[in-house]
């Protein structure tokens, strides 16, 4: 049984389940490594993909999870990529827990991306760019509240997640994609005045758009570590653990 602080960290995508092992400062101590996001992705097939993921994974005591849509206390509220029929107050921290037997805290995926690829210094966001759009709003570090803006209008007939997710490219073309996600980033900056704005996902091996000096890129293998920041402090987030049962 493993005793020496190292996390666990799953990142829940619409396309990919990933995970890593991380050490308490958040340094990489496994490969990296996904499986397919099932087709169905009710809670019983995620819980089941993250079984396979992490069956010869063991060297680690506690685990961070994020996951794409709306969290409370451990709860999921809302996952508009995974299918929100299945997804209504479902308790998956305390799932996972139980599951794995060790203790979880679980937030919206681009909450722990973001934690893990920040400075820390001012007002900061992250914006993953994938099967749909996620975001993180962070102050000197810190974890703001959650904000799903993903899904307020961009256009009246589209939300962000539809006007720049994985399906608008593919429908759109990348140019048209591109010119997309160029309005959206001059949108967040007159809306939030950020002083550096990041940006992840696999869409952004797509972008040809010239980016200002304030906004940097990241990957999903930089982005996980975050993972070990949800336990940097007990109470420094103010996000529940769910303890196995």
């Amino acid at each position: 049984m493993a005793t020496n602080g190292n996390i666990l960290a799953i990142d829940i995508g619409g396309s990919h389940i990933k995970g890593t092992i991380l050490n308490s400062k958040g340094e990489s101590q496994m490969k990296y490594t996904k499986l397919v996001t099932p087709a169905q992705a009710t809670p019983a097939n995620v819980i089941g993909t993250i079984l396979e993921l992490v069956k010869d994974m063991s060297d680690y005591d506690k685990i961070s999870v994020g996951f794409p849509g709306y969290v409370r206390n451990g709860i999921v509220f809302t996952a508009p990529n995974l299918g929100n029929d299945n997804w209504g107050k479902i308790d998956l921290g305390q799932q996972i827990a139980n599951a794995l037997h060790k203790p979880v805290r679980l937030v919206n995926d681009a909450d722990q991306l973001g934690l893990g690829v920040v400075s820390g210094k001012g007002f900061e966001l992250a914006v993953t760019l994938g099967t749909g759009m996620g975001t993180a709003i962070l102050m000197d570090g810190f974890l703001l509240p959650h904000l799903e803006l993903a899904h307020h209008p961009i256009r009246k007939d589209l939300d962000y997640d539809q006007y720049v997710g994985e399906k608008a490219m593919k429908d759109e073309g990348k140019e048209k994609w591109n010119k997309r996600v160029a309005r959206v980033l001059g949108v967040l900056k007159v809306v939030f005045n950020y002083d550096r704005l990041y940006l992840g996902g696999g869409g952004v091996d797509h972008l040809t758009i010239t980016l200002e000096d304030d906004i940097h890129t990241f990957n999903n293998q930089d982005g996980i570590k975050g993972g070990a920041k949800l336990w940097e402090f007990e109470d420094k987030y103010h996000i529940s653990t769910n303890y196995p049962k």
